[in-house]
């Protein structure tokens, strides 16, 4: 099971965000932590740059797999059409 860091900006997003959300979304991420290379319809590579595109219904969450370190880096939390900017 890897780990799960947040940066402040992720973080401060969570607990800006409305908290039946706030739960969905870290639902999501503790079950992408168990296994993140499983197959999942949700999870897109990014395009052009590292890392990784989480999508639970119109938030996406932004993250980095550190394979030597066992890490998964929660980099970006936002609504939809705002977190790839």
């Amino acid at each position: 099971m890897y780990k799960v860091q947040y940066r402040a900006s992720a973080a401060k997003m969570l607990r800006r965000m409305p908290r039946n959300v706030a739960k969905t979304v870290v639902r999501k991420i503790d079950q992408l932590a168990v296994s993140p290379y499983a197959p999942n319809n949700n999870v897109t590579r990014l395009k052009g740059e590292e890392g990784y595109r989480l999508r639970v219904g119109d938030w996406r969450v932004l993250y980095e797999i550190h394979d030597d370190v066992l890490v998964i880096e929660i980099i970006k939390i936002g609504p939809r059409g705002g977190v790839y900017r």
